[in-house]
């Protein structure tokens, strides 16, 4: 089975197409696989930003990552920036190392490479300069004043902060551990008095760890320090009920939440300015909240803000209302859904009596031309059923680097026209499910060989027509004239 957790993600990076030239300033360094290390060993705080040429968000964050090293050199201590091009094939070794799975991918490297963290700040210049400075600063800030309470917790964002009656002991150092490990997501803040707080007992005196949130019932408190508890107590308390996908830049980062649960993900496509809204959200939330910590998380979407989520999970206008549910393994799809309808179907779901939903382009009538296409409804036929050697390339449209690998496939295809033993053929993993294990797709273009006998290999080697020639002919079995009969049948 393909993973579908990474297509997910990387989707939202091929929703902006740009000609923006990428061009790294003298600000910015350039690290590659021969300077990174001793880089980021004489460097207390590093930003790295792994990135692909081609990736449209990238070109748009370029210039305001140089804007924003510019002013963090003259901070005191200096905030270097760097970037990495995580898709040249030298630098494979960093992006394996470093789980880089789309583009771009942000690391915060500190203490000499002992602390890796996720990047989950702004994307603007000024955004980045004062999310840095607070992350090179301390993890926790005290609140000694019903204005700095006001400050730290507003209505936008979640916040999380300890009660205490004195600032030190066992359970006060287990919350800086919390929010060291934590601050790259949340603001963590501490306090000795509760009445400082806008929201919330003011009577307790604590130890306590109270989480704001701009969702649902807005406060929650927790007195468990144990690590592993406050984690997920953070976890659970920092996601929305249900995630709301639209327009407003303020649901972004409980969507980036969302799409990276490995929890099944239930997914509402409604029309928010029709009639029928107010009562599917309304359904929904009720399900929501009794399905809530059970391995299922939930999402409504508006159908004007989600048309790349249409794209992806091959929807269509005419579907709408539709649910749809992706568990990493199948997507299962319920289109013209009734409110009422909501929550018998679930359980259908759930007792296993609806079929996967497989999105697929339509078979070509014509498929004679020397790489042959595949889709997700001839896939079988062409890959597995025949007795054939199959090299496979899994690619997306907008690839900068499928587009350059395109000719090369075609005069590699043109080498084994005379040999009936061997396919190449192409298939666009973007708009065609692939629903068989052993397929994973990190990025784009992806290259599978599928043996006569079924022996199924990632080729990772230079993608040029000398070297996939050479590995094809190195992998591929001779099929005898029985096996040929039997592909015939």
């Amino acid at each position: 089975m393909a993973s579908s957790r990474v297509p997910i993600i990387l989707f939202f990076c091929s929703l902006i197409t740009t000609t923006t030239t990428f061009v790294a300033a003298d600000v910015v360094l350039t690290l590659d696989q021969s300077n990174f290390t001793q880089t980021v060993t004489k460097h207390h705080f590093l930003l790295v930003d792994f990135y692909a040429p081609w990736c449209g968000h990238c070109q748009q964050l370029s210039p305001e990552l140089q804007k924003a090293a510019s002013i963090l050199s003259s901070n005191d201590p200096p905030i270097t920036l760097a970037m990495v091009d995580a898709n040249d094939e030298k630098n494979q070794d960093l992006a394996t190392e470093y789980d880089i799975k789309s583009f771009p991918t942000l690391k915060i490297i500190k203490n000499g490479g002992k602390s890796i963290q996720d990047y989950k700040g702004p994307r603007d210049a000024q955004g980045i300069v004062a999310y840095l400075k607070k992350q090179s600063g301390p993890a926790s800030t005290e609140i000694k004043s019903t204005e700095d309470g006001s400050d730290v917790v507003n209505g936008d964002k979640i916040v999380i902060v300890g009660v205490f009656p004195e600032l030190s002991g066992e359970k006060f150092n287990a919350f800086l551990e919390l929010a060291e490990k934590l601050r790259t997501e949340y603001d963590f803040a501490h306090t000795l008095d509760a009445k400082l707080l806008p929201r919330g007992d003011s009577s307790v005196s604590g130890p306590i760890v109270r989480l704001f949130k701009p969702f649902d019932e807005l406060v929650v408190d927790f007195e468990d320090f144990n690590l592993d508890a406050l984690e997920k107590f953070v976890e659970e308390a920092s996601t929305p009920t249900v995630t709301v996908f639209d327009n407003d830049p303020k649901n972004q980062p409980f969507l980036i939440k969302f799409f990276n649960t490995p929890n099944a993900k239930a997914m509402l496509f409604v029309n928010f300015s029709s009639k029928p809204f107010g009562a599917f959200e309304s359904i929904y939330h009720d399900i929501a909240t009794e399905h809530k910590g059970k391995g299922m998380s939930f999402l409504i979407g508006d159908v004007e803000a989600t048309q790349a989520a249409f794209q992806f999970f091959g929807l269509k206008q005419e579907h709408v209302p539709v649910i749809l549910i992706n568990n990493d393994k199948e997507k299962y799809v319920k289109p013209n859904l009734e409110p009422d309808h909501i929550e018998s179907w679930l359980k259908e779901y759930k007792d296993g009596k609806i079929a996967p939903y497989v999105k697929s382009e339509p078979v070509p009538e014509s498929n004679n031309q020397p790489v042959k296409v595949v889709v997700a409804d001839n896939f079988d036929d062409i890959v597995f059923k025949s007795v054939k050697n199959v090299l496979l390339e899994m690619y997306a449209p907008w690839c900068g680097h499928c587009k350059k690998l395109s000719p090369i496939l075609d005069k590699v295809a043109a080498s084994f026209a005379k040999d009936t033993d061997v396919v190449i053929a192409k298939i666009d993993a973007t708009a065609n499910d692939i629903v068989h294990e052993g397929f994973e797709i990190k990025g784009y273009p992806t290259l599978y060989f599928k043996s006569a006998s079924g022996k199924l290999l990632q080729y990772s080697g230079k993608r040029t027509k000398e070297k996939i020639i050479d590995f094809i002919k190195k992998n591929k079995d001779n099929i005898t004239p029985s096996d040929s009969r039997k592909d015939e049948l």
